[in-house]
C-alpha cells in the first residue's frame, strides 16, 4: 500500500515560514506513485477536529482551498511527481496555525477537502507558532 512520511514541522514565530513535505515510502512498491493521487493537506488543532485545508490534483494543475480557513493567501502546495514528494508551503505564520499536520492521499483528480475521502495519511507532524 502506499505510504507516506512527513516532514518539515517546528516550532517557528509567527510572520515566519515553514515548508512541510510529504514523500511517498521509498519502501513501497513502484505502482505507488504519488502522480496517480491527489494530494491533501490537513490540520489537526489542539481539542479540534481535523480539518482539510487545501488539496492538489493529482498532475499539479489545480489547488483547492477551504473557503472558511484563512490560508489561501498564505499556503501553497506544490508536487514533484518525478520524485514522488508533495509540499506545503506556509507563510506569514499565525499561533491559530498550530496543529498537527497531516498529508493524505486519494486515487485519481478528483479534488475533496473531507478527511473520510483519503485512504492513505502520513504520520503528521507538528507545527507550532510562538515566540
Amino acid at each position: 500500500q502506499l505510504q507516506l512520511v512527513e516532514s518539515g514541522g517546528g516550532l517557528v514565530q509567527p510572520g515566519g515560514s515553514l515548508r512541510l513535505s510529504c514523500a511517498a515510502s521509498k519502501f513501497a512498491p513502484s505502482r505507488f506513485t504519488l502522480g496517480s493521487y491527489t494530494i491533501g493537506w490537513f490540520r489537526q488543532a489542539p481539542g479540534k477536529e481535523r480539518e482539510g485545508l487545501l488539496c492538489i490534483m493529482n498532475d499539479g494543475s489545480s489547488t483547492n482551498y477551504r473557503d472558511s480557513v484563512d490560508v489561501k493567501d498564505r499556503f501553497t502546495s506544490s508536487r514533484d511527481n518525478a520524485n514522488n514528494t508533495v509540499y506545503l508551503q506556509m507563510t506569514n505564520l499565525k499561533p491559530e496555525d498550530t496543529g498537527v499536520y497531516y498529508c493524505a492521499a486519494r486515487f485519481g483528480s478528483h479534488q475533496s477537502l473531507s478527511p473520510s475521502m483519503y485512504l492513505y495519511w502520513g504520520q503528521g507532524t507538528q507545527v507550532t507558532v510562538s515566540f
